[in-house]
């Protein structure tokens, strides 16, 4: 049975759930801006700046893109391990 990462799905689910967390910690800051978290936004995301339409933007893509940095990174690495894995049980 093959176990193996699909380096898409997992590239696309990451950066969808890294830009909607973007958008609702945003919105958040928006809402009660007493206990606003956009200054970790600021040391994570180059560029980013509070807030302009361009800054939302450039806030979104670089969290999307951090969904693919991630993904890019852990699918190679889990489907090694995964396979060193099953040539042990096999063996």
């Amino acid at each position: 049975m093959s176990t193996k990462l699909s380096l898409i799905a997992v590239g696309q689910a990451t950066s969808v759930l890294l830009a909607t967390t973007f958008v609702l910690c945003v919105g958040f800051d928006l809402m009660v801006p007493d206990m606003a978290m956009y200054a970790s936004w600021q040391r994570l995301l180059p560029g980013f700046e509070w807030i302009s339409w361009s800054d939302f933007f450039l806030g979104f893509i670089e969290a999307y893109g951090y969904g693919w940095y991630i993904a890019l990174i852990w699918v190679p690495v889990y489907n090694v391990v995964q396979h060193r894995q099953q040539l042990k049980k096999s063996s």
